[in-house]
């Protein structure tokens, strides 16, 4: 999945008696798309997550709280899935807001070397999001995913592979998917990295095509403790928003 959230985070440092070093993170975060999605107007999303991380050596457990707000007309659009049912031409445009789908996550680290890292992870997306709302299918999905990262000089190439299983609301029909993406990133100097990433994931629904999207961004270290990075999103389907924008500031302890 694309890199898509404004996010502040603060890293706190322990290590208990029994060895194991532990980091933990809290990261808020705001995240904006616009799209049409096959219709005459325009869907737009706003995504505001907060998310809690702790590390343990090669192991992280991750948890997404966010609010979601949707401005429509009269189309259902989910994130991270696009329509799933036709946009209504003419429809009054509304705003929807409440609490988006909770994420979790469990990750481990399975390989490392001094150039190779492969990550595996388990994520559930909680139905927390109304659908009556349309903020969401109100169904639990769970993914499986692979992350790899191969480290040249000062360029890292790296990939994702996951396959989700999707619960389908009542009166939709909904396909499970595979999904994945590949991307590279460029140090400058010290403190500046530019990247590029293609994500792509199959289509849930016969009805609607799968997702294209191209993300660029630029991240700036100000201090050790200290980093921004910029992202501007591209979608190429009509499952993925048209334009996509965020701006992350990291800080860590």
């Amino acid at each position: 999945m694309l890199m898509r959230n404004i996010s502040f985070s603060l890293l706190i440092i322990s290590s208990p008696s029994w060895g194991a070093e532990i980091t933990s993170s809290l990261t808020t975060g705001m995240d904006y798309s616009t799209g049409k999605y096959g219709g005459t107007t325009s869907t737009n999303i706003l995504y505001l997550p907060v998310t809690g991380k702790i590390y343990i050596d090669d192991m992280f457990l991750k948890l997404t709280v966010p609010y979601i707000s949707i401005t429509s007309a009269g189309s259902t659009v989910i994130k991270g899935i696009g329509p799933i049912n036709t946009p209504v031409s003419g429809s009054k445009t509304t705003t929807e807001s409440g609490l988006g789908d909770v994420i979790a996550s469990a990750g481990y680290t399975t390989f490392e070397s001094d150039s190779l890292t492969l990550d595996l992870a388990a994520i559930i997306k909680f139905g927390t999001a109304d659908e009556r709302k349309n903020l969401g299918t109100g169904e639990n999905d769970y993914s499986v995913q692979m992350d790899g990262y191969y480290m040249l000089n000062k360029t890292t190439l790296f990939a994702t592979a996951g396959y989700t299983v999707i619960g389908a609301p009542t009166g939709f029909t909904l396909n499970n998917i595979i999904y994945g993406s590949i991307g590279a990133s460029q140090e400058i100097d010290e403190t500046r990295v530019v990247g590029i990433v293609l994500g792509a994931a199959q289509s849930s629904s016969a009805n609607i095509p799968g997702t294209k999207e191209l993300s660029v961004y630029f991240s700036n270290k100000f201090s050790q403790n200290l980093q921004v990075q910029v992202n501007l999103l591209k979608g190429y389907s009509e499952s993925s928003p048209d334009l996509g924008g965020s701006l992350m500031l990291t800080g860590t302890y």
